[in-house]
């Protein structure tokens, strides 16, 4: 990207305290996505740092920077403008990146119900310790970092020959020495760039005393995630993550002076590997929610028809990127149901988002409401690829896409969409041919 004028421009102005008084969709949609609403200071942290040092410096201030948009990233050039206590924005460019994804699949291991995992360096001192030893175990993981591993494994045998196996410690009994449980291990050996051994890669099983000697693999399950453990997760995660991606933007942008190529560009990796994450934190929360038996959402009176149009016009932006076409409700179209506001164009926004996502440059998105009976219906059609009849089911179940090797996010999206959906006393549903593209229906009551 070389500057700004190559695309549309979204304007937002800024009070003293960097909250927006006002903003064209793009940039709301940004906010919204970042967790703020019309009484937070703009999320966006990228776009809000720019504003703040223009408004210290009291001078016109242009940046290059990288944001977060669902489950992508944007490249964006910015001009944050001081104006008589007040900060103009203009944002332009809005070209589409792809979004960071892991290199590999995580080993069954890292995912597969461990009560916490941890790893080492080659000299088998901890390096890392999942939130989960201090939120349930009582492990100080800090205290630990940087120790031998035998400073929170006790074994009958001692260390020797832990990177000889060929399944180094799987199914190994242990204790933890800080709490004296009974344990088993499970580990594999990580390489390094040459191919040598860097440390170990394990998790942790505790035995339970009353069941006996029982073999990791057998106690392996998806235990439900608990208020406790997503509220630990999000405080846990949420600053240093956020904090590791301001920095991180920083550093791609030379913010502070020049750099070679190859560091900003590894500086720009990790910010968007800290999005990534980000955002399955916002998700896990978000299931934790929609998990419990008496989630429920308020059912107030409301106009599909403009929710939908409001969703498709927080994503004009991203579909001109694309070349795709949206065509929305009429303004003169209204469709009375009863659900919640908010939740009703979280849905759509998903939905419309996926749609863009899976259309070729130069398709169609079609967005219609309908009344049938006592159901008030928004209907989003692409032009995609379609899916096939046995993925249909499962694009609607945790951590599951139709193809996990494309561009995308963490397989909640839908999920999580139908679930409230289900919550306001509606549904969400999909009818594809292969080869013809998709046709998503989300229903609620009629007013």
């Amino acid at each position: 990207m070389s500057g700004p004028g190559e695309s549309m421009v979204a304007r937002a102005i800024l009070d003293g305290s960097d909250r927006i008084l006002s903003a064209d969709p793009p940039i709301e949609l940004l906010h919204i996505r970042a967790g703020g609403d019309s009484s937070d200071r703009l999320a966006v942290a990228p776009i809000a740092r720019i504003a703040r040092l223009a408004r210290r410096l009291g001078v016109a201030v242009s940046r290059r920077v990288v944001v977060a948009d669902d489950e992508g990233d944007l490249d964006l050039w910015v001009q944050a403008r001081p104006e008589t206590g007040q900060i103009r924005l203009s944002v332009s460019g809005w070209r589409d990146r792809a979004a960071w994804k892991p290199r590999a699949t995580p080993p069954d291991y890292a995912t597969a119900g461990a009560d916490f995992r941890w790893e080492t360096d080659a000299a088998l001192r901890l390096t890392f310790l999942s939130p989960e030893a201090g939120l349930h175990h009582g492990i100080d993981a800090a205290a630990l970092l940087g120790r031998p591993l035998s400073a929170l494994f006790a074994f009958d045998t001692g260390e020797a020959g832990l990177f000889n196996e060929a399944a180094p410690l799987d199914g190994r009994g242990a204790r933890l020495v800080p709490t004296d449980a009974a344990v088993r291990l499970s580990a594999a050996v990580r390489h390094d760039g040459m191919g040598g051994i860097a440390g170990l890669i394990g998790a942790t099983y505790l035995v339970d005393p009353e069941g006996g000697d029982e073999d990791p693999a057998a106690m392996l399950g998806d235990p439900p995630l608990t208020e406790s453990f997503t509220a630990g997760l999000d405080r846990a995660l949420r600053t240093p993550l956020a904090r590791i991606v301001a920095n991180a933007d920083s550093i791609a942008a030379r913010a502070d002076g020049p750099i070679a190529a190859d560091y900003a560009e590894y500086a720009s990796d990790i910010a968007h590997a800290g999005r990534h994450l980000l955002g399955l934190v916002d998700n896990l929360v978000e299931l934790q929610a929609v998990e419990q038996p008496d989630f429920t959402l308020p059912a107030t009176p409301m106009d599909l028809a403009d929710v939908a149009r409001r969703a498709a016009g927080l994503l004009a932006v991203r579909a001109d990127a694309a070349g795709v076409r949206v065509r929305r409700p009429d303004p003169a179209e209204t469709m009375p149901a009863t659900g919640d506001f908010g939740r009703s164009l979280q849905i759509l926004i998903n939905l419309i988002g996926n749609a863009l996502r899976y259309s070729p440059e130069g398709g169609e998105v079609v967005i219609g409401v309908t009344r049938e009976e006592e159901w008030a219906l928004v209907r989003v059609t692409d032009q995609g690829k379609g899916i096939a009849p046995e993925d249909q089911r499962r694009i609607f179940e945790k951590f599951e896409r139709v193809d996990p090797s494309e561009p995308g996010g963490n397989g909640l999206g839908l999920y999580i969409a139908r679930r409230l959906a289900r919550a306001m006393g509606g549904d969400l549903s999909v009818e594809s041919v292969p080869g013809e593209g998709a046709t998503f229906t989300f229903g609620l009551r009629a007013q």
